[in-house]
């Protein structure tokens, strides 16, 4: 996450909001069941009307129509315009996105996420108003890609491309050290924020003669170069 994203969901109202998803592949369920099974009210949308059948067999929304979302008066007519937030799942249909991404948008939908298929995807997505552009492949291999280089970093927060706050297991060689001891500023120019502990208890600004124990969690702010430096 970003925070470019952060700010997105910031604007999200936490109480009795509804939801549409347009396009029912993969991703699109996934997101209408979660959706669903978390207690909101989801309105399904495909062109294709065995996926549409099949979302209201499987009970992964509240509602589920048969419609073309590149159509302004489609979308009017099934009131999704009146939606807090739709989801533009076509990932894999350029221009349906693209045309439905905007129709969103020219009508005044206040939160619209979009699936991208490809970096040039990303870029006219928000060319046209998207409000949350998401890439799940290329997230997905970059989740893949720091779990086997990284095991130790938990999480990872972007504050721009060039520093990050992220959350990690403490290394084995920090076992049993004060943080003055670690010298983290001086020795790694990072800033320890936080330290979890093994019953989850989240210890803010922890002081210097405070000892960490392998295996919990530490809460650092700094480059990513200078995180990547840390001991694995």
């Amino acid at each position: 996450m970003n925070l470019s994203s952060l700010n997105f969901f910031r604007n999200l109202r936490a109480e009795k909001q509804q939801f549409a998803v347009i396009g029912l592949g993969r991703f699109g369920q996934a997101v209408c069941s979660t959706l669903n099974a978390s207690g909101y009210e989801v309105l399904a949308v495909d062109n294709d009307e065995k996926r549409v059948n099949a979302a209201l067999t499987d009970r992964i929304a509240t509602h589920a129509l048969l419609l073309d979302s590149t159509e302004m008066s489609a979308l009017r007519e099934a009131g999704i315009f009146e939606l807090d937030t739709v989801i533009v799942a076509v990932g894999s249909f350029l221009a349906e996105s693209i045309t439905t991404t905007l129709n969103l948008k020219e009508a005044g939908v206040a939160n619209v996420v979009a699936k991208a298929s490809s970096e040039t995807h990303v870029k006219l997505l928000k060319k046209v108003g998207a409000d949350l552009v998401v890439f799940p492949e290329r997230q997905m291999g970059q989740e893949l890609a720091r779990l086997l280089t990284k095991p130790r970093l938990v999480d990872q927060f972007e504050l721009d491309p060039d520093h990050s706050i992220v959350e990690m297991v403490v290394p084995d060689d920090f076992d049993g050290k004060t943080i003055a001891q670690l010298e983290l500023r001086s020795k790694y120019g990072l800033n320890l924020l936080a330290i979890r502990s093994e019953n989850q208890t989240l210890e803010i600004n922890p002081l210097p003669n405070k000892r960490l124990k392998k295996g919990t969690i530490m809460v650092v702010l700094g480059s990513n170069q200078d995180i990547n430096r840390l001991p694995v």
